[in-house]
């Protein structure tokens, strides 16, 4: 019995520890098969298996459970994205309450009941009391563009 036949159920061990270690850390459900394939290349290894029967285990169990499984995995496990509140405001109209310079700075807006700093895209500054469309959100300031009636009907 030699040396690789010895150390082949330790050596498919180890890497199914380290790539279930993997998927721990990346939790896509990708590496966690390939750690059960080489679970299963380990159990070939203690049955006194060639290292090409060891590797086509490896493979084949892998593979198989990656198709099978993953699209199934991957729909039970759906993580939805969840929509902040901040999410609600873009595409609303708000109210222009400090006049919008985006050279100074400054400038805020009001949306549905709270205040917001805001700037434009186009650099173009917007008076208080002008109504706003909420084209984004940068960090924690809103990017807003003139509300007209037909700035509505554009979109």
């Amino acid at each position: 019995m030699g040396t690789w036949a010895q150390l082949a159920p330790v050596f498919w061990l180890v890497l199914g520890i380290i790539l279930a270690v993997v998927e721990g850390v990346s939790v896509q459900l990708t590496a966690i098969w390939f750690a059960l394939g080489a679970a299963a290349a380990a159990v070939a290894a203690l049955l006194d298996a060639s290292i090409g029967v060891q590797a086509a285990v490896f493979l084949v169990v892998s593979t198989l459970l990656l198709l099978c499984t993953r699209p199934f995995a991957k729909k039970v496990l759906r993580v939805k994205k969840q929509s902040t509140n901040a999410d609600r405001v873009i595409g609303q109209i708000g109210v222009v309450q400090e006049t919008i310079d985006n050279d100074l700075g400054a400038g805020r807006v009001a949306v549905m009941g709270l205040g917001w700093a805001a700037r434009t895209m186009d650099n173009r500054d917007i008076p208080a009391g002008e109504k706003v469309r909420v084209l984004a959100i940068d960090g924690v300031k809103l990017i807003v563009e003139p509300y007209t009636k037909q700035t509505e009907t554009e979109q």
